[in-house]
This record gives C-alpha cells, sequence and structure tokens, in this order.
C-alpha cells in the first residue's frame, strides 16, 4: 500500500539523513513512532517549526512533509486527537457522523478507515462532516478533498439542533442513525497549555461554566441520531470536569439506561491513560466554591446549572462506571491534556421510545415526495388551536413544497434548503444535479472509456444546471440516497469526486470530457478501454517530463499507443514482486495521448510523491535570498492574477480557506474551540493539472502546522 511505502521511505532516507545532524549545535533527535498507534503509522518530533522551516539541513525533510501532506498522505496533528477517531472501531460499512469537524484532521483519519481495502472504490459507508461555522466548513472541504473520497459530505449545521436526515429504504422512507459518531465539542482548551500561551492569559472558571450547556446538548443530540448498538466517542482537549465528568454523567442519568461507557481499558495498549473522576466542586469567577446544587443562591443559578455537579447517589454513580472514561495528562507521554469518554447505546433514549413521526406520515403520503420532520430541525410544529385560515394556508404552502420537492427529485436536483426551512449563513452554494439516466452527456464518455455495465452512472452529479457541465463528480449510492431525500433541510456545502473534466480538444476524438487524477482510483475498475501499462521507467519519463514524444518510451509503450486514438488515457504500473527494490504498489495515472507525444496529467505534489516512492531524488533548494526578493509588488500581482485566471470556480474557494487560515490563528486565542481543532495546515491546492508548471511560486514557509505529529 501507498501508507506502506511511504513509512518504508521515512525510515530509509529521510530518518537516517537525521542521524548525527545538528542545529544550532544541539543534535536532533529523532522521531519516534507513537506506541499505541496502529502498525507504525503515527510518529512524533520534538523538531519545532522555526527550525523545521528556517533549517537548511531539514529543508529537505520539511519539503518531504509539506509535499506529503497537500496529497493527503501525511496529516500532522496533536497526538492526542488522533486518539478519538481510533476508538470509535470504524469498518468501511458504517455510517458516520462527524459533529464538530472543521478543520478536519480527525474526519480525514474516518476516511482512511472507510477505505481500509483500497480495492473496494466504494465502501457502503460514508462520513457527513458537519461544522455550525460556514467559513470553516471550507478548511474541512480543503481537508477532505486530500483524500479523494467519493464517500464523504460537509454539511454546515448547529451541531446541538442538527436535523434528523431521511434515507429511502426500500421504497418507503427511514431515518438515518448512524452507527459512529464522532463528538469532538467546543471547549477551554485548557489541555494545551505547554503549547497555547493564549489559555495562560485569557482562561478562567468561568469558561467551562459557559460551554458546559452547549456541549451537553450537542452530546445529546449526536446519542439521539445514533443507532442501537452504535458507539459515540465524546471528547474535549480540557481537563475540567465540568466539560467533561459532569456531561457524561447528566447523559448517562437522563438515558436512563439506554446509554453505557464502554470499557477500552484494553483499546490502544501503550497509551498511558487516567480513569475519569468521581468528585468535583464548582468554583465561580470569584473563586467561590461549591459542592452540591443546594449551596448555589439564587442568583447564581444561571451560571451554575445543576447538571455541573457530580451524582451523590453512590448506587447511580457506581452504576455509571464514571472510570471508565479517559483522561490523557501532558506529563505522561509529552502530550496535550486529553480527556475521552466511549459511550454505546443500548435502547433507544427514553424521550424517543414513541414511533418516529416519519413513519406516522408514510400512510398517507402519495408519490414520491419528500417528508419533512419539522420537529427535529427546530421548526415550530402546528398545534390544534390554529385557525382554520392558518391551517389552509399551511396546507397550500406544503402542498406547494411538496410539488417542488417532486419535481426536483424527478429532474436529480439537490439544491439549498429553502429560506422557511433554515437561515441561511456564508456563500450560497450551487445545486446538486444528478445526472438523469438518459442524458446524452453520458453515452460518448461510456462508448470512448468502453464502461462496464456494472458503472453507477446514476451517481454521477454536477454542479451546474443550465449551460454546459463543465466538471462531473461522483458519490456513491449511499450518499446519492441521503442528498435526494434531504436536499431541503440540509445545507450541503461540498460532496463527491471529480472523476472527469471538459476537454473542448476532446470533441473531435469522440468525447469531450478527460479523466480527472483526483477519481482515477475510483473510476478505474470500470474502465476497460484505452488502458495502457507502463514499466517503472516509463512512469519517471512521465513523471519528470512534461511532454515526453512517444520514441523516448520502452518499444512495448510505443506499440500499444500506435493503435490508440488520440485522446485521455489511463496509464497503469504494476509492480513486479521478483524486482523488490522497485515501488512495489500499483499506481494509476491519468493522461493524454497526442500524435507524437505522451503525457501525465498529474499535480505537483503527486508527481513528487510518486517520485519519491521510485527513489528519484526530488529536492531542490530554494533560491537565494536575493532573487527572491528582487521581484517588485508588480511582478507578484501579476503572476497571481494570471494564475487566478486559469483557475476553475471551485478551485477559488482555496482563496477562501487560505484567508481563513489566517483568521483562525487569530480568534484561536479567545474562541472557545477545542485546539486541536484549530491545526490548520496552511495549503494551497495546485491549479488545473495541465498547467503545473505555469503555476506562480508558492512560499513553502507559508505551508506548515503547529504541530509535530506525523501521520
Amino acid at each position: 500500500s501507498h501508507a506502506k511505502e511511504i513509512l518504508h521511505c521515512l525510515k530509509e532516507k529521510y530518518f537516517k539523513e537525521l542521524q548525527d545532524l545538528e542545529v544550532d549545535g544541539q543534535k536532533v533527535e529523532m522521531p519516534q513512532s507513537l506506541s499505541w498507534y496502529p502498525d507504525e503509522l503515527a510518529w512524533h518530533t520534538n523538531l519545532s517549526r522555526k527550525i523545521l522551516r528556517k533549517s537548511p539541513l531539514l529543508e529537505k525533510f520539511h519539503q518531504f512533509l509539506v509535499s506529503e501532506t497537500e496529497c493527503g498522505n501525511i496529516s500532522r496533528q496533536e497526538a492526542v486527537s488522533m486518539i478519538p477517531p481510533l476508538l470509535l472501531n470504524v469498518n468501511p460499512h458504517h455510517k458516520i457522523l462527524d459533529m464538530c469537524a472543521a478543520p478536519g484532521s480527525k474526519t480525514a483519519q474516518l476516511i482512511e478507515m472507510l477505505h481500509a481495502d483500497m480495492n473496494v472504490p466504494f465502501p457502503k459507508g460514508f462520513v457527513i462532516a458537519n461544522d455550525v461555522d460556514n467559513k470553516r466548513c471550507y478548511l474541512l472541504v480543503h481537508q477532505a478533498k486530500r483524500l479523494n473520497s467519493p464517500c464523504i459530505m460537509v454539511v454546515n449545521h448547529d451541531a446541538s439542533s442538527i436535523p434528523n436526515l431521511q434515507i429511502d429504504v426500500d421504497g418507503r422512507k427511514e431515518i438515518l442513525f448512524y452507527d459512529r459518531i464522532l463528538c469532538d465539542v467546543p471547549c477551554s482548551g485548557d489541555g494545551t497549555m505547554r503549547k497555547n500561551i493564549d489559555v495562560w492569559k485569557k482562561w478562567t472558571t468561568q469558561n467551562s461554566l459557559q460551554l458546559h450547556g452547549l456541549q451537553l446538548r450537542i452530546a445529546t443530540r449526536g446519542v439521539e441520531q445514533l443507532a442501537e448498538g452504535g458507539r459515540m466517542v465524546y471528547s474535549t482537549c480540557s481537563l475540567n470536569p465540568i466539560e467533561n465528568e459532569a456531561v457524561i454523567s447528566s447523559l448517562l442519568e437522563k438515558s436512563q439506561g439506554a446509554l453505557e461507557l464502554a470499557d477500552v481499558s484494553s483499546e490502544l495498549p501503550g497509551l498511558k491513560r487516567m480513569p475519569g473522576i468521581t468528585k468535583w466542586k464548582v468554583m465561580l469567577k470569584d473563586g467561590q466554591w461549591f459542592e452540591e446544587w443546594k449551596d448555589v443562591p439564587s442568583n447564581r443559578q444561571t451560571q451554575i446549572r445543576p447538571t455541573m455537579f457530580p451524582v451523590k447517589d453512590e448506587e447511580k454513580l457506581k452504576a455509571m462506571n464514571l472510570e471508565r472514561c479517559l483522561r490523557i495528562l501532558p506529563h505522561h507521554q509529552n502530550t496535550g491534556g486529553f480527556f475521552v469518554a466511549v459511550l454505546i447505546k443500548k435502547s433507544p433514549m427514553p424521550w424517543n421510545k414513541r414511533q418516529p413521526k416519519v413513519h406516522q406520515k408514510l400512510p398517507q403520503r402519495t408519490g414520491d415526495t419528500e417528508v419533512t420532520a419539522n420537529s427535529d430541525n427546530g421548526s415550530e410544529c402546528v398545534t390544534e388551536e390554529q385557525t382554520l385560515v392558518e391551517n389552509e394556508e399551511s396546507k397550500k404552502m406544503q402542498e406547494l413544497q411538496n410539488s417542488d420537492t417532486e419535481q426536483s427529485k424527478k429532474e436529480g436536483v439537490c439544491g439549498p434548503p429553502p429560506s422557511k426551512k433554515m437561515k441561511l449563513f456564508g456563500f450560497k452554494e450551487d445545486p446538486f444535479v444528478f445526472l438523469p439516466e438518459d442524458d446524452p452527456l453520458f453515452l460518448p464518455i461510456q462508448k470512448f472509456y468502453a464502461l462496464d455495465p456494472s458503472f453507477p452512472k446514476m451517481n454521477l452529479l454536477t454542479r451546474t444546471q443550465e449551460g454546459k457541465k463543465r466538471q462531473l463528480y461522483m458519490v456513491s449510492k449511499e450518499l446519492r440516497n441521503v442528498l435526494l431525500n434531504n436536499s431541503e433541510k440540509m445545507k450541503v456545502i461540498n460532496t463527491g469526486i471529480k472523476v472527469w473534466s471538459r476537454n473542448s480538444d476532446g470533441e473531435q476524438f469522440g468525447c469531450a470530457f478527460r479523466l480527472a487524477q483526483e477519481g482515477i482510483y475510483t473510476l478505474y475498475p470500470f474502465i476497460h478501454a484505452r488502458i495502457i501499462n507502463v514499466c517503472i521507467e516509463d512512469v519517471k519519463i512521465l513523471l519528470t517530463q512534461e511532454n515526453p514524444f512517444l520514441s523516448k518510451f520502452s518499444s512495448e509503450t510505443q506499440k500499444k499507443v500506435k493503435d490508440m486514438a488520440m485522446g485521455s488515457i489511463v496509464l497503469k504500473y504494476d509492480p513486479d514482486p521478483e524486482k523488490p527494490d522497485d515501488l512495489q504498489c500499483p499506481i494509476v495515472l491519468c493522461g493524454w495521448q497526442g500524435k507524437t507525444s505522451l503525457r501525465a496529467f498529474v499535480p505537483k505534489n503527486e508527481r513528487l510523491h510518486y517520485l519519491r516512492m521510485m527513489g528519484v531524488e526530488v529536492f531542490k533548494a530554494k533560491r537565494k535570498e536575493e532573487e527572491s526578493e528582487s521581484k517588485t509588488e508588480e511582478e507578484v500581482q501579476h503572476s497571481l492574477a494570471q494564475t487566478e485566471e486559469g483557475m476553475d470556480v471551485e478551485d477559488k474557494e482555496h482563496d477562501l480557506v487560505t484567508k481563513m487560515e489566517a483568521e483562525i490563528g487569530e480568534e484561536s486565542s479567545h474562541s472557545p474551540v477545542e485546539s486541536s481543532a484549530m491545526e490548520v495546515e496552511n495549503k494551497i491546492e495546485d491549479l488545473d493539472q495541465s498547467s503545473d508548471n505555469t503555476n506562480s511560486h508558492v512560499n513553502q514557509e507559508s505551508k506548515d502546522t503547529d504541530t509535530s505529529n506525523v501521520k
């Protein structure tokens, strides 16, 4: 696999080069694998960001980290923030909800787990990643897109009132319950005090008192949407029991036995942990301590709530098993402070034991219209006290909405929800339009690439309702089901993986769409034509030369190309087990066959990744500072203007991403959001693959994170 190849490259090349290396008179400490992370796939280094960025001796290692991070092959984040996804025990068929997902490091882990078997292009499971902040959702998209998965959807909702979604099961509507939920809630961040100086300046006991209610509401909404037998992980980067055990004990108490804390003491061996606590006091900002709710004066009962106190009944307390919670202390293994609790749902929540409204409405419905559960997304229910006139008006409104929904579903259009259902914030998103089964656009594509009859063409979508379709995206069958049945109540920011791009030159060869590298591993199992098997030397030529002549390739490749029409092609490398020194994982590249040349359409950093895996030296030292400083401001602006002209519409969201990363850096010091969610990687996605070499130079120093853990 690619992960094993990268690990081999790290160990045999980059780590060896760090041995006996001295920076500023001090010997560089070798990176160490995290003993509790499976298969040695996570490593910790004490190299500071400043040393990594500024030391010429470490420049090669730094470039490797930046480049592989942009490709999605490496993620850099706080070590303890890797724990919650591991404790979810995700399988490829699980439906997963990440409630407070931005900027997406944990979401990336969840996507990796879904795609544990690389031979399965469409796992049955999916990840719905949510965040309340519209701008931060674009950071989430930026992170998730690196992993090129058709099974991820980014949505924008308040996690404490995220609506119930519906799916179509054998022709009937059913509420979607998730097998796994990650509930990584906003917190005071006091566990990050070793790296976050602002916590020392601005932390008060008031922070946790203000957040407790929100944390409990989010956790409650999470367990409501959890399937029976499902697992939810609640986590914070705080060590304050008001934000941790108080939330869990309150949740367990009101669940009346529907929830239990899982015993995960045998999971993640090697991880040093402390048990959850059962006794604590509540303190006000002015220093007053309270042991019980009855001691709180009435004028303070808006700041302090009953759910903040420990349970006094010893039997109830014992039955809760709060010691099963995990407390990770910073000094135990040189990490941040962290709290994790793993909850298992044994039965429906007491207040949800009635038959869901969606089932009660179904017998009364006709046609393939969409069900909207108003009571679940916070809108007001219609009461019997309303007047006849109001009832008639609401009926007309419902009929109008039903007809609109029915029409939209027939056309395969999933637009943004109407303003009456949800107040929209931020940018207005383009609709998701699924290709109709008889769309003439698809026939030439199917014929040109000889697509397998099993190819799920119904899962193809565009973001254009009118005019020429420039990009074709693909989602899994399960996400298509979610999209079509919830367009009114869900604000989707992004979903799908790009599989084809319109290319005007291709029309004369029988197909107007060329393959996109982002989706090639998803598409490849269904393609039966226009595949050229290449040797490792051919791959090196394709990745190091912009538009090489056919004469430069092996005779076998030249023969295969000779009888093939011009246009988009697939270039496939299969490893030779008899040559263990060669790259031992398969590679699939998108290419273009011209009259006399053959080229690969692969983003720059992905090219560098494959070349590194093949042992080709790709390191380039930085230009002399004098050269870079000699560029006038006008030249820089001109270069950026040219770059922007060549960008696709979807790529322009990265302007926002870059801008947002700077804003979040400022906000992290005063917003009550978990610090591990602030580990933003300031990376700019490559522009259209066909113009890689014309891109303006991106300063590598801007692409770094505040963390020192590599996964």
